[in-house]
């Protein structure tokens, strides 16, 4: 046995295992705290969380001690089930460019539109489970657009960074949306009933060969964060 696996073995054993029901009490909280941001913005009080959880708030506190940890523990989340979303449409679908819409469709039932913005200012960028969880979404995404970029139906001038720009965009909910007014019926649209139709329009326009000659050059992952930095 090496050092490094002699002290992986030692850090192991003096981290306590979670049950099986306190592993799902952490699951329900963090579906739900996702969920409640989406509806009330990232200060959604614990209180709600915890009833949308069905748990108590000592349970809630017993597993994120604070805000900050459960937004952080939220966002490895999406990101993960994110990149799950990707991997899972490649390796299911035989054609490239049906495991690339699929993905796309799927996503949005993440509500990224909706969480980025509540996420980013609260959670810490350099961390280093966000960073691995983001190398394997920025790896999973990218293997998909790679895919359908080969096979020939997906246009040369798109990278990544394009396509998740968009589909953030898409997928953010129009000002007021969570509000009752809105859930009860008010003046405007539904907005959800209208995304899955307006990001098919949008992948009609990422096939090859594209129509028309796209203004400034394919914009990649790394171009956003240091744009956004």
């Amino acid at each position: 046995m090496t050092g490094v696996e002699r002290v992986t073995s030692v850090v192991k054993s003096v981290q306590p295992r979670l049950r099986a029901d306190a592993v799902r009490n952490r699951e329900r909280i963090i579906a739900a705290a996702r969920e409640t941001m989406v509806e009330f913005g990232a200060e959604v009080p614990f209180d709600e969380i915890a009833r949308r959880a069905g748990v108590g708030n000592a349970t809630l506190y017993r597993h994120f001690a604070d805000r900050r940890e459960l937004i952080h523990h939220v966002t490895l989340s999406v990101m993960s089930r994110i990149a799950d979303r990707a991997e899972r449409a490649l390796a299911e679908e035989p054609d490239a460019f049906e495991a690339l819409r699929r993905f796309v469709h799927d996503a949005v039932e993440e509500q990224i539109g909706a969480l980025c913005p509540l996420l980013s200012d609260a959670a810490d960028p350099a961390h280093p489970d966000l960073l691995a969880a983001r190398e394997r979404l920025d790896a999973a995404v990218e293997a998909a657009m790679g895919a359908a970029r080969d096979s020939g139906q997906l246009r040369a001038d798109i990278a990544v960074g394009d396509l998740m720009v968009a589909l953030t965009q898409l997928t953010r909910p129009l000002p007021g949306w969570g509000s009752p007014r809105m859930k009860s019926g008010g003046s405007c649209i539904d907005f959800d009933k209208f995304v899955h139709r307006h990001l098919q329009l949008f992948l009609d326009g990422l096939r090859a060969p594209g129509w028309s000659e796209l203004p400034g050059s394919a914009i990649t992952l790394e171009d956003l964060r240091h744009r956004c930095s």
